[in-house]
């Protein structure tokens, strides 16, 4: 079986075949997700953070018309490898024929589990007609949802809503209810109206509905910054598992971190030498799956991430930007951290002293759509 190799254009698209998926989703309180973050959830995060405990992985947003239009950075976005499981696809459009036609596509690559996008509220995408401007439009909505639920095998399609295109066109139960009934496998909300983006805070109390109402597994999303969120929102509001997006961004361990906090565990602050072990992982996972220039390209930007409060960020950021090799970057991250304490865990302090992180203040790109951060 070939594996895929980011940044290798000679053989795109690699996703033949992709790898075997499960019969069954890995659903439950101590099966944590990484939710679809675009620019983010790819192959190489996607590793790191199954690596750290994340049960299923969703892909970055994929558009249908981009793969009916066969375009390389669409198929770019599935590369994947045999341990890259289990996968789900989500994609994103406004057109019942080509996400049926996508669904039946990414079949015969050998892709199995399937998401569409109702919750991103980015303009380029809600002038499609798609995300979370689908809300405003039910009925089309539910022709897309039949079109890849008949495409796919029973129970393979699941739905990433928001609570509605405003507050006062709050409509996202009716729509849940309707998918369900069209045979929806499972559902994830994210209790924000598109209006609202990702500010204020995230209605838990609309997923206990969901959790309620539907007799489909509810996945919750939204305000998941930290295990300690993610633990305490599953107890509120019953749902039946989470998918971290912001605070995977920051944390990939958050994973592992959830397991360990269900299990009694605390959860600690995270010593500078484990802070350094999760980004050269990130680095060499990175490296392996492409070009030392597209790795040092990426990496300036992804290494702020995760010491983004610590004191002295700006100034990496520069040094970060002058560096011309893997090994300089290897060196300056080094130095770095050589008098850092680490970051501190969802009970520890907040702000900027002592190294801690304000996960609350981290809000990415919003260009992918789909998670609790540039997702949905």
């Amino acid at each position: 079986m070939k594996e895929a190799r980011v940044g290798m254009k000679s053989s795109w698209p690699r996703v033949e075949p992709a790898p075997q998926q499960p019969e069954r989703l890995p659903i439950g309180w101590d099966k944590p997700w990484l939710a679809p973050l675009a620019g983010y959830s790819d192959l190489p995060f996607r590793t790191l953070c199954r690596e750290e405990g994340a049960a299923c992985c969703v892909t970055e947003m994929v558009s249908a018309k981009g793969l009916w239009y066969d375009g390389l950075n669409t198929w770019k976005v599935l590369e994947t490898v045999p341990w890259d499981t289990p996968l789900v696809v989500q994609l994103f459009g406004a057109e019942a024929d080509c996400l049926g036609w996508a669904v039946r596509r990414l079949r015969e690559k050998g892709f199995a589990w399937f998401d569409l996008n109702m919750g991103c509220s980015v303009p380029k995408v809600a002038r499609q007609g798609a995300g979370s401007a689908m809300l405003r439009d039910p009925d089309n909505a539910l022709a897309c949802a039949r079109a890849m639920i008949a495409a796919a095998l029973p129970g393979h399609v699941s739905f990433k809503l928001r609570l509605g295109v405003s507050r006062d066109a709050v409509n996202w139960l009716d729509l849940a209810l309707r998918l369900e009934d069209a045979g929806a496998g499972l559902v994830t909300l994210h209790p924000r109206t598109a209006q609202e983006g990702f500010g204020g805070r995230a209605h838990w109390e609309a997923i206990a509905e969901a959790k309620r109402r539907l007799g489909i597994p509810v996945l919750a999303s939204g305000d998941l910054f930290t295990a300690e969120d993610g633990v305490r929102c599953l107890k509120e509001t019953g749902a039946d598992g989470v998918m971290y997006a912001r605070g995977a961004l920051t944390r990939p361990s958050v994973f592992r971190e959830h397991q360990a906090l269900l299990g009694g565990e605390p959860a600690g602050e995270i010593p500078a030498g484990e802070l350094r072990r999760l980004i050269r992982r990130h680095m060499e996972l990175i490296g392996s799956f492409g070009s030392e220039d597209n790795a040092l390209y990426r990496l300036r930007s992804i290494v702020p991430r995760y010491v983004r409060s610590l004191p002295g960020v700006r100034l990496l950021r520069q040094k970060l930007c002058a560096c011309r090799s893997l090994d300089e970057l290897d060196g300056i991250l080094d130095s770095f951290l050589a008098g850092s304490p680490g970051l501190s865990g969802p009970s520890g302090p907040s702000g900027m002293s002592g190294g801690a992180v304000r996960l609350d203040k981290f809000d990415p790109p919003e260009t992918s759509c789909g998670p609790d951060a540039p997702m949905d």
